[in-house]
């Protein structure tokens, strides 16, 4: 997913817009991961980049989504890029 979001809606009060981002990212989320894992693989591992736009975006972990999210509402911005790619996982030996 690289897509762009916009944080302020016309329709919508700014904290209804957030909450419909952040479940259109775990609906998002959910269903890369049911996807059926190519042999070899543990899980399915995600790279993260947010950002205003897609030059400024900064890599994050996925668990940092919602909270980043949040940070930018706070900051009044308009709208902000996200990016999330399905990558290989592979657990490490112990």
């Amino acid at each position: 997913m690289k897509k762009t979001f916009q944080l302020k809606a016309d329709n919508k009060a700014d904290e209804r817009q957030v909450d419909s981002i952040k479940h259109e990212i775990k609906k998002y989320i959910a269903r890369e991961r049911r996807k059926k894992l190519p042999e070899g693989v543990d899980f399915w591992d995600f790279d993260c980049n947010i950002g205003e736009n897609e030059q400024d975006s900064e890599a994050i972990h996925i668990s940092k989504i919602n909270s980043k999210i949040s940070e930018l509402s706070l900051e009044k911005k308009e709208s902000f890029y996200l990016e999330i790619l399905a990558k290989a996982g592979h657990r490490a030996k112990k």
